[in-house]
């Protein structure tokens, strides 16, 4: 059962994805919330797997409830999913930076709304290749992030081919047959890059993988 916390100051939002998210039976929603710091004590008491939160509320903002949420490490297993009517590159770039797993914009179908709340779940980003190539075009003109750089010394070949894969959008399977190895030997490399560079999921994997310069507008 995956457990799902909502969080947006509109109940009339609330109440619709609430209603979606009820039919199915594998997804089971435990709290809803108003702003983002009840987003977070909710957090605490129930654990969801998934935490729909919305970006702009009254007191503290969807990007600052994530980043609490991502900074606590009781809550390592809750995947926050940045749901919003914003689907604009600054958006983007903050909630991943804070800590999201993924982001999508309301105007989502239901049926790939509700294969986006699976797809979080299993610990995969939410990023799409678009959106992706429009963050390393518009962001990357920044300093790198030298702490993300000597973090990458630590990966072996296959674990750095396999994050410059991730950072590409590509899935497990893709990586598996780019790389010749099979689909779990790939989340192996992912996984082991995680842990050594301290990120929560791929998504993280993927600002660090831009961060650092392993990714670059030349090379994704």
């Amino acid at each position: 059962m995956i457990r799902v916390l909502l969080v947006d100051d509109q109940p009339l939002i609330r109440s619709g994805f609430r209603a979606l998210l009820d039919l199915e039976d594998d997804i089971e929603v435990v709290a809803e919330a108003a702003d983002g710091r009840d987003g977070v004590v909710l957090a605490r008491q129930h654990l969801p797997d998934i935490a729909l939160i919305d970006i702009q509320m009254p007191g503290m903002d969807g990007i600052e409830a994530t980043r609490h949420i991502a900074a606590d490490p009781d809550l390592a297993g809750v995947h926050v999913v940045i749901l919003t009517n914003y689907g604009l590159d600054e958006y983007v770039y903050h909630a991943l930076r804070a800590g999201a797993a993924g982001y999508l914009v309301k105007d989502i179908r239901p049926e790939d709304f509700l294969h986006s709340v699976r797809v979080a779940a299993r610990g995969d980003a939410l990023l799409a290749p678009s959106i992706t190539r429009r963050l390393i075009h518009r962001y990357l003109a920044q300093p790198l992030n030298t702490s993300a750089n000597t973090g990458l010394k630590e990966l072996t070949t296959r674990e750095r081919e396999a994050v410059t894969l991730v950072a590409q959008g590509l899935s497990n399977d893709e990586i598996a047959n780019h790389m010749v190895i099979s689909p779990l030997t790939a989340k192996t490399h992912i996984n082991r890059a995680m842990t050594k560079l301290h990120a929560r999921d791929r998504a993280q994997l993927v600002v660090l993988a831009y961060e650092s310069g392993l990714v670059t507008p030349h090379n994704s």
